[in-house]
């Protein structure tokens, strides 16, 4: 489930709100694109016939194999050296090795328990390797030290959201409490739409997408939410004939 190549498995509605996820995650890490960037979009060669164009800009770079060997190689010959655990961390996750990247960030958090961003950054890996729960661990952790992160508390909510059985309540509560921060944050209400869409609460959903829209009325996935809305709603039973499940 990494946050950018998930944009090239896009089947349906439904994995078109996941990309809409991985926007908002890799937003909250690195702030929305710029509208250069924006310019810059274009189709991909090789993508499926009728996928969405990609921002170039959003794609994993190559990584130079001889400089994350150095890294990695620094890493193990000084595992008291904080700055190279987390420097061959940082490569090999852009790397996509993400497994390797948690063994050396760990040895950071060993070294330095109280570092913030090492915190974020197991969760973020963790989140990377489809690893939702260890992620939720991580970022609970970080949130414990600033529990004001609005990027890292819609994080949270994502761990809750993107599971093989999503627990709804617990990401929404997530959400809520990010835009009690940030009453405007457009990630944070994106997610929420997705998350009352999915859940079948589609009023609340409609409710979010306007807030959506007013804070953010360029946001690329406003027609794609609405989109989701509006086939949730032709797809719901009649009020008669079904009683909703709760999850």
């Amino acid at each position: 489930m990494n946050k950018e190549n998930v944009l090239f498995s896009i089947v349906g509605v439904l994995v078109g709100f996941i990309v809409g996820f991985v926007f908002a995650n890799t937003a909250n890490r690195a702030g929305a694109p710029s509208p250069a960037a924006g310019a810059a979009t274009q189709q991909v060669q090789g993508l499926p016939e009728g996928h969405p164009a990609v921002d170039p800009s959003q794609m994993k770079p190559q990584v130079d194999e001889a400089a994350l060997a150095a890294a990695v190689k620094l890493a193990e010959e000084q595992p008291e050296n904080f700055a190279a655990q987390t420097g061959a961390a940082a490569v090999l996750t852009q790397a996509g090795r993400y497994d390797d990247a948690v063994k050396f960030y760990t040895r950071a958090n060993r070294l330095k328990p109280e570092d913030y961003e090492t915190l974020v950054q197991l969760g973020n890996t963790y989140f990377d390797a489809e690893k939702l729960e260890d992620a939720e661990k991580w970022y609970a952790a970080a949130l414990a030290k600033n529990p004001k992160d609005v990027n890292v508390r819609t994080d949270l909510g994502l761990t809750f959201l993107l599971r093989e059985q999503p627990q709804y309540e617990r990401a929404i509560a997530e959400f809520k409490r990010s835009l009690e921060v940030e009453p405007a944050h457009p990630q944070t209400l994106q997610n929420l739409t997705v998350a009352y869409t999915r859940k079948g609460d589609l009023a609340a959903a409609e409710a979010t997408l306007a807030k959506l829209k007013t804070a953010a009325p360029q946001s690329p996935v406003l027609e794609q939410l609405r989109s989701g809305i509006d086939k949730a709603k032709a797809s719901a039973p009649t009020e008669t004939s079904a009683v909703k499940a709760e999850k």
